[in-house]
């Protein structure tokens, strides 16, 4: 099975099948007692200071505006540059949302190789967008024109800041785990649902979600923070936003300021506190796999 041949195999793994096991309630049953039997061991774990690269963000923006690659973006690049810092990784992805902007990385890459492999999948997906009757460098979204974008190249632009100034370390395919600290970037499409699985997958174990229009998200088991861009926004939705960048846009903080909050609710969400999107029970159907062509 791949379970037993894929997970560690220290006592807490119990694999139950339907077929054997009587059928589904008493499938259900039999998995409730081994629950039981586990909890002993779950009560006696003791909770304890680890190092911060033991984290691995997954960046997002969704809903943008006008002002996400002045507030949210690049004051998220800041937070992602302390965690590279503090030993963590970074995860930057959305490709069609970095295209006209990949100068922004290149630049950065460690390697021709890390380069070329970014050039890659950018010829990748205009192959992919001509064969389906699309391009790549049309307008964004109407939820992002409503915002106040109005060229992919705007969207683009914001999009990188979220990768804050590190060197980029690598580049990985849709899901493939990431075994590197640092700064990389990983192939996902710009739907949010589907990049963020994709992040998930590959060992982001936690989120941090951009919005300048109020896009509502979460994405179990990884914890979700919502950036707002605005402060009008964040108070119309105090109930599902977690930070407002707005501030900097008030005068109350810097983006450096601003970066170094998010760092410490990085932080902090990783030791227990709960998001917004966690109190309200976001996250539960949005594990949105990328499918490629057809199903039989």
């Amino acid at each position: 099975m791949i379970a037993e041949e894929h997970l560690e195999a220290d006592g807490r793994l119990h694999p139950l099948i339907i077929q054997e096991s009587g059928g589904t309630r008493d499938t259900v049953q039999a998995g409730i007692a081994k629950i039981r039997e586990l909890l002993p061991q779950a009560n006696a774990v003791q909770r304890r200071a680890v190092p911060a690269k033991h984290l691995i963000l997954g960046m997002q923006c969704g809903g943008s505006d006008g002002f996400s690659a002045i507030t949210a973006n690049p004051a998220l690049g800041v937070a992602a540059d302390l965690l590279v810092r503090n030993g963590g990784t970074a995860i930057l992805s959305e490709t069609p949302e970095i295209y006209g902007a990949e100068h922004m990385l290149l630049g950065r890459a460690v390697s021709e190789e890390v380069g070329r492999k970014l050039l890659d999948l950018l010829r990748w997906w205009e192959a992919y967008a001509e064969r389906n009757g699309e391009s790549l460098d049309n307008n964004p979204s109407p939820g992002n024109k409503a915002g106040g974008l109005t060229t992919i190249l705007e969207k683009s632009l914001g999009a990188a800041a979220k990768g804050g100034r590190s060197d980029l370390i690598d580049v990985y395919r849709y899901a493939e785990p990431v075994t590197r600290r640092g700064f990389v970037f990983m192939d996902t499409p710009g739907y949010d649902p589907v990049s963020v699985t994709g992040q998930v997958a590959g060992g982001a174990n936690i989120i941090c979600f951009t919005t300048g229009r109020g896009s509502c998200f979460g994405c179990k088991p990884a914890p979700s923070l919502k950036l707002a861009t605005n402060t009008p926004m964040f108070h119309r939705m105090a109930d599902d936003m977690d930070i407002n960048c707005g501030e900097i846009l008030d005068g109350g903080a810097s983006v450096e300021e601003m970066g170094e909050h998010i760092f410490r609710m990085i932080l902090a969400t990783a030791s227990g506190q709960r998001t917004k999107s966690e109190l309200l029970g976001y996250g539960e159907d949005e594990f949105a796999p990328w499918h490629l062509g057809a199903t039989l």
